[in-house]
């Protein structure tokens, strides 16, 4: 079975474990957890210990900014 996190069009998906990181990372956009757009648990790109509530960056390349990062809220 191929493991499709590790494929190089997946951009990179990193599991925010330190409330604190949270907490700057909502605070930065003045918003609240539930106001983050959303990604599936079932979403075979994260990170395996993701858990519904977890917030998750992800890094994407992008022509104008070099990196991109985005957040999104694991849901159900």
């Amino acid at each position: 079975m191929v493991n499709v996190s590790e494929h190089e069009l997946v951009p990179e998906h990193t599991l925010l474990d330190d409330d604190d990181a949270v907490e700057e990372v909502l605070a930065d956009f003045d918003v609240k957890r539930t106001d983050l757009p959303k990604i599936k648990h079932a979403d075979p790109a994260l990170p395996s210990d993701a858990e519904p509530g977890d917030v998750i960056r992800i890094e994407r390349d992008s022509r104008t900014t070099d990196t991109a990062i985005v957040y999104r809220l694991v849901v159900e």
